[in-house]
């Protein structure tokens, strides 16, 4: 259930900062728009119903985000960011280029899975955002699939590798499979996110063997 519960006006000693608040303030007004887009839809919810079960006003609203597209945006951006920044991070480690594809096709998958609600969501009501909105998550999106790719490229330029499928190829097809995740996944299944994240590993390493 949405919380409707509004924060104290005034502050007192023990009080969060006031860049905590406001960090709290916005993560709540995107959590509460995807619990309301997923129950009635992008469409069938207003501005005023997310603030109103947020526990916060128009203003604080719109201090934050611009627009209903904005909350849309940053249901599924704040995902991307994890994944870019786990990326990054992986791909920086001590680590020979098999492992470190293996630790981050592991970790999308897991990621994903962790926010799968998130991603049905935003997938569902993409298309209703402003053209502008769309490039800049392709963009962001495409960050992260060319970071993966010099991996690949990578490995393939050493032969620990093979060279026989084109990279991009190699990675359309694992980020294919990724992002079907939503169609049958199910909390609860027979395989925990972290199965699911090793076999995936397993088998895109195993098509990438010499």
């Amino acid at each position: 259930m949405v919380s409707t519960h509004r924060a104290p006006a005034t502050a007192s000693a023990d009080d969060p900062t006031p860049t905590t608040r406001s960090r709290d303030v916005r993560s709540r007004l995107v959590d509460v728009a995807a619990e309301l887009f997923a129950r009635h839809g992008f469409e069938g919810t207003s501005v005023q119903t997310v603030v109103e079960a947020a526990g916060v006003t128009k203003g604080a609203m719109y201090h934050h985000f611009t627009s209903k597209d904005d909350l849309l945006y940053e249901i599924y951006a704040r995902v991307l960011r994890t994944q870019i920044n786990q990326l990054l991070r992986i791909a920086e480690l001590d680590l020979p280029v098999d492992q470190r594809v293996h630790a981050a096709a592991v970790d999308v998958v897991e990621s994903t899975i962790a926010s799968l609600d998130d991603s049905i969501i935003f997938f569902r009501s993409m298309h209703q955002l402003g053209p502008d909105k769309q490039m800049q998550v392709r963009a962001e999106r495409r960050r992260y699939h060319e970071r993966f790719r010099d991996m690949i490229e990578e490995g393939q330029r050493t032969g620990v590798f093979s060279s026989a499928v084109p990279a991009d190829l190699v990675v359309d097809y694992h980020f294919g499979a990724v992002h079907h995740l939503s169609t049958w996944y199910r909390e609860g299944g027979p395989w925990r996110a972290t199965d699911v994240g090793n076999y995936f590993a397993d088998m895109l390493l195993s098509a990438l063997r010499p």
